[in-house]
């Protein structure tokens, strides 16, 4: 009978985790729709109505880190293309958000709270405007790095996060690896998206690589 009742509440257990991630797994997709195919009045609208459809996710699974973590991207992704005085709030949301995610499981999403705070954190202006800090910043991407060192997202904003540094030669390395990160089959319009991303940083960073190199600075 014991075993019995243990088998059950394994059972209801994976299929509330199979469940949330399915939830996730929306969010995911209607993220890179908004994020990628849409611009302006559209795009905003539908951040919006994306945010209310993370709001719901997390409601029903207020445990998961998973669910934390994509509306902590929905609302950082919404303070980038909304701009102005509430974008700070949208960020300060998110990192609240993500720094929940690490206390219940800095691994979730291959480490993906640790990406996006680090991304908010050299992304933000800094103190007395906002949270902003670059110390910080270098120290959570680096952990995403650790947890995920082939992936494409920690080596794209680790390289994204160079580029603002003016490390040159160091974002060109993390972009490329970037660039060759294995595809995932579930989200081929972010991989699409990024892949397009990463092409333009590159153009960037490598247009300061020769401007460097004709003016004879080292990186």
């Amino acid at each position: 009978m014991k075993i019995y009742l243990f088998l059950l509440a394994m059972m209801v257990s994976f299929s509330a985790s199979a469940d949330v991630m399915e939830q996730v797994a929306e969010v995911q997709h209607h993220w890179a729709e908004a994020n990628y195919q849409l611009k302006g009045k559209a795009q905003q609208t539908r951040f919006e109505g994306l945010l209310k459809e993370a709001d719901a996710v997390l409601q029903a699974n207020p445990a998961s880190a998973e669910a934390l973590i994509w509306r902590g991207i929905v609302q950082s992704s919404y303070a980038g293309i909304k701009g102005g005085l509430g974008a700070l709030g949208l960020a300060k949301a998110a990192k609240a958000d993500f720094e929940q995610a690490l206390k219940i499981n800095d691994r979730a999403l291959a480490g993906s709270a640790y990406t996006s705070l680090g991304t908010l954190y050299f992304k933000v202006p800094g103190w007395p405007l906002g949270f902003g800090d670059n110390d910080k910043a270098e120290q959570m991407l680096k952990q995403a790095l650790e947890i995920n060192p082939e992936g494409i997202d920690s080596n794209y904003f680790y390289g994204v996060f160079m580029l603002d540094q003016r490390q040159y030669q160091k974002a060109e390395q993390y972009l490329l690896k970037a660039q060759q990160a294995p595809a995932r089959p579930d989200r081929p319009l972010a991989d699409q998206g990024r892949q397009q991303e990463i092409t333009d940083t590159l153009q960037q960073v490598r247009y300061q690589l020769r401007t460097h190199q004709h003016a004879g600075i080292a990186d």
